[in-house]
């Protein structure tokens, strides 16, 4: 009924995640006639269901996003739970799934941050099903992921500010030019600049992009941003100026 509400539609990739991964449990085979409860399949199901229930009162202003709490999914119960588990297999692909859907949430603003995470998360499962790790040890990596990117950074950036930081020290010849303080400084004027001059779907109109990509350039040769490194660095930058266009 909600579905063509403005509301929806910005969690429209959450609900298309948790539909997919609802449809893929449902198709999978029931194996060793045991019943759909007694499958491997079901026990993920319950797993994840575990993992998403409600254990707190929520304001509900707080969840629209007013001073929003933190409703992380992979807590400190549930990951010390998946260690325990004795069926090492089925904690495993629950733990894929719920960190595939908590990337997306916590890291939907931040290009490098989820490329990262996304990537991290890729060659943890590649290797295990390479056998190059076994069951325990990848359960171990993807616990200290999740606590990884469930951890507060211990910096004064704002999301959007940290975001383009990251965004412009992904290039290491950078960092060693500049120092974190020119950095920072740089990252809250591309904040800024974002917010002045985006509309309504900006990304979509060649003009304003173009026009953004001319602020871009104009910072960063403003603040002395290596000249060689600048092509690349506005092509992330812009990339990531979509990206936190999209959740302001």
């Amino acid at each position: 009924m909600a579905a063509g509400s403005p509301e929806a539609k910005a969690l429209a990739e959450e609900v298309a995640f948790f539909l997919a991964v609802r449809s893929a449990l449902q198709k999978l085979d029931v194996k060793g006639g045991g019943g759909r409860n007694s499958s491997p399949d079901f026990a993920i199901e319950q797993l994840l269901n575990r993992a998403v229930a409600s254990t707190e009162i929520v304001d509900i202003l707080e969840a629209c996003g007013f001073d929003r709490p933190d409703i992380s999914v992979l807590s400190e119960e549930f990951l010390l739970e998946m260690q325990q588990m004795q069926h090492k297999n089925l904690a495993v692909e629950a733990l894929k799934k719920l960190l595939n859907g908590e990337i997306k949430a916590r890291t939907r603003g931040n290009v490098v941050q989820n490329q990262k995470f996304s990537e991290r998360l890729t060659d943890a499962i590649t290797r295990y099903h390479n056998r190059s790790v076994d069951a325990l040890q990848v359960i171990q990596e993807l616990i200290d992921m999740a606590k990884d990117l469930s951890a507060e950074p211990n910096d004064d950036m704002s999301e959007a500010e940290r975001s383009f930081y990251d965004a412009l020290a992904q290039n290491n010849s950078a960092v060693e030019v500049m120092d974190n303080g020119q950095l920072k400084v740089i990252a809250a004027e591309l904040v800024r600049s974002v917010r002045e001059n985006s509309g309504v779907d900006w990304w979509q109109r060649d003009d304003v992009r173009a026009k953004m990509r001319v602020s871009v350039k104009r910072i960063l040769r403003r603040y002395g941003y290596p000249p060689d490194l600048q092509a690349e660095a506005v092509k992330l930058v812009i990339k990531q100026a979509e990206a936190l266009a999209r959740s302001f």
